[in-house]
Order: structure tokens, then sequence, then C-alpha cells
């Protein structure tokens, strides 16, 4: 890299994160150690300004920050200062989910700032891509590779797809971390109810999605960059539980990569390296692929545990090609 890079990551609050698991943090480590300088905020401190003649279109009141690999003491930030964004070179958006209406306007906020040139930074991933494939609904623009799928309002189609695949897996569109995900077994009952609830608190169409059993031996986390396998974790559900994500107990273990993901890999790879989709991470049962996520994957930390790579630094240097490119 023939210069440093000056990084803003737009995340949930730094203090917080479990410094042996988050991607995020592993990023800003990596970022730390090629000598670029970071800067942090919520998102909440983000303004777009228009028609006063000042300052830059997208600003953020945010922190210089060093982070260090030490529990209870991982950070330390400067004062509090209104950034232009677009005096950076490259912006992270790693904010968790629920991909709501606050979460869509901060993508047309950055919209404006993304790119190449004066007052222009890359951010990362695309605004108008993630914006566009919201991660339970990009998977759907691959139908050769899901298992059989519904996304409606409608409680009778609910039925109908139930009285065909039996047992299911009830899904909220936008959510993260296994939040509000249910498996809805041939003699339950309470599927009825389900929608009820669901349907009188959201105006949310929800994904139905034929139950895997594959997935008892483990929901595989496979990491891209740039369109490009690097390596995959299997999360094993926890007993008791039709869950395998991490935040509800799933178990990360070591597993290697089958020909039937990389064929899942190479035929949407080409869509994410096109659509500015730099880091994402996509969820395989069996030889089925369930999601794509693209808003803020995680799994980095125990990538590199299990196969002793640098999967934030894999990262950084498809940054870092891609800034080159526009220089």
């Amino acid at each position: 890299m023939s210069r440093s890079l000056r990084v803003a990551v737009q995340m949930d609050p730094l203090e917080s994160v479990n410094i042996d698991g988050d991607s995020t943090f592993a990023m800003m480590l990596e970022a730390q150690a090629r000598g670029y300088e970071l800067w942090v905020y919520p998102v909440t401190t983000l303004s777009l300004v228009e028609g006063q003649g000042r300052g830059g279109r997208v600003q953020a009141r945010a922190r210089r920050v060093e982070v260090r690999r030490e529990r209870g003491n991982h950070a330390t930030f400067g004062e509090e200062q209104v950034l232009d964004l677009g005096q950076t070179d490259v912006i992270l958006m790693r904010q968790d989910p629920p991909f709501d209406m606050g979460y869509i306007t901060a993508t047309h906020m950055l919209e404006h700032v993304h790119g190449v040139g004066e007052g222009r930074s890359l951010v990362v991933n695309d605004p108008v891509a993630v914006r566009n494939a919201p991660e339970k609904l990009l998977v759907t623009h691959f139908p050769h590779l899901m298992p059989p799928t519904l996304v409606t309002w409608d409680t009778r189609e609910i039925l109908a797809f139930r009285e065909k695949y039996h047992d299911l897996i009830v899904k909220p569109l936008f959510g993260n971390g296994g939040a509000g995900i249910f498996r809805i077994k041939p003699d339950d009952e309470n599927l009825g109810a389900l929608l009820e609830m669901h349907f009188a608190r959201s105006r949310e169409p929800l994904m139905i999605q034929r139950y895997e059993p594959a997935v008892r031996q483990g929901d595989k986390r496979i990491i891209l960059v740039d369109g490009e396998p690097i390596g995959a974790i299997n999360r094993v559900p926890a007993t008791g539980e039709a869950r395998s994500n991490m935040h509800v107990g799933g178990r990360a273990m070591s597993v290697e990569l089958t020909a039937r993901d990389r064929e899942i890999c190479e035929s949407i790879g080409p869509y994410l390296r096109e659509h500015g989709l730099i880091f994402t991470g996509i969820d395989v049962i069996g030889n089925w692929l369930t999601e794509i996520n693209v808003t803020s994957p995680t799994g980095l930390q125990e990538l590199d545990r299990f196969d002793g790579i640098n999967s934030a630094g894999l990262i950084w240097d498809a940054i870092e090609g891609r800034v080159l490119a526009s220089e």
C-alpha cells in the first residue's frame, strides 16, 4: 500500500464488544497494525448536511481510537468531533441489523459519499447493494441453490406450504443472530398462534423454509472476500435448540469446504464482486444455501483459530486493491 488509509467504522458501541469473537474488532486490529488512522462512530450521529454551504455533505460525531487485545481495556478514545466522512478513505458499515428503516436510511445517507475522487469514500459493503440485498431476500435470486422457500404475508399460502413440506423453519425477514426463528414440527399446534402474533405486531412478511435435518450436523458459515471463499466454520446447534447461531449457544467447529460449497460460491461470487459486496458470509445447511449475509457478517476470529489464517488481512487486501485502483 502506497499510503496509510483513513478509516471510519460505523458500528454498535465498541466498548461492549466481545474482543475474542467480534469480527469488526478483528478488522480494526488489522487496520491498526497496517498503520491506518481509525475513527469510530455510532450510526445515530450520522448527518446529511445540505444547502448550508459548509463542511462535507455526510458527517458523523466520531472519535479517534486505538484498539488492543486486552480484556476490559481494549480501546482508548480521543475527543469526539465532527468528522467529514468524505475526507476518509474507507467507511466500514458494521452496525448490526435489524434491517429496518433506520438501517435503510443510513444506506441512503452513505450513498452520497460512496465512490472515488474528492469528497468520496469507499463504503464497505456498498450501501446501495446492501439496501437492495437484505440477506434473506438476496438468496432468492439463486433459487437453484435453495431449499424450498416461501416469502409471504398470506397465511393460506403458509398453511399450504406446511401441508406439502410438514416440518418448517419460520423466520422474520430482517432480524439477525437467530432472533425470532422457530421450528414448527408436523405435530406442532402453535403455528396459527405464531402467525397471529407476528402479523399483529409487524407489517413484514415471513420467510418459511423446509426444515433441513442436516442442520443437526451443523450450519456452515462460509466467508467470502470479493466473491471468493476464504474458509468456513461449522456452527452446531446446542442440544434442544433448532438454531445454530452462536448468539444462542451454537458451537463453532472446524470444517472443510465441499465440492457443493464451492459450486455455491462460484454461482454467487460474480454477483457479490460486481456489486461491491466485499465481505460477505453465506449460510449452507447440507447441500442448500439458506442466507447471504451482507450487512454485518461474523465468523472471522473463529475461522482464524481453526485455519490459522488472517481473514481480516485478506479483507483489507481486497479493500486496498479497490482504493488503489481508484487513484
